[in-house]
């Protein structure tokens, strides 16, 4: 894609680090062979830090539609209900917000335990609740 192409909201989406991986790395290597496209980025990049404060510009900056690791820690255990469910779906996957898709990574990660780990676990559980019982 020409360079003339990116739209400004796009190049601006690429400096926020809010565009999916793959159309990230496209606007990179674009940028890196293109000097009017950087000079098209850094002067966006001028403007929007002189003070935008458009309520679109306010949302995107302060991430008002990104999830909080609570809620996506609900979403790993299925408790969120269908509609919250879809939402982080949208917002993952067709939206490709990276910052919750790496919270979520982070999320599934810490959920998967090693043997030893889950052992420690029962045995804590099975020592406290003995405790709880005879209260």
């Amino acid at each position: 894609m020409p360079d003339e192409s990116r739209t400004d909201a796009e190049l601006l989406a690429y400096l926020d680090e809010m565009l999916p991986a793959e159309r990230s790395a496209e606007v990179e290597r674009e940028l890196r062979d293109s000097p009017s496209l950087r000079q098209r980025a850094s002067l966006l990049a001028r403007r929007r830090d002189q003070g935008g404060h458009t309520i679109g510009e306010i949302w995107r900056r302060e991430r008002l539609s990104c999830l909080s690791r609570s809620q996506l820690g609900s979403y790993l255990l299925g408790a969120l209900d269908n509609a919250q469910a879809d939402y982080v779906d949208f917002h993952i996957r067709t939206i490709g917000c990276r910052i919750c898709a790496a919270n979520l990574q982070d999320l599934q990660a810490s959920q998967q335990v090693d043997g030893a780990t889950r052992q420690r676990r029962r045995r804590f559980f099975e020592s406290s609740a003995g405790r709880l019982r005879s209260r």
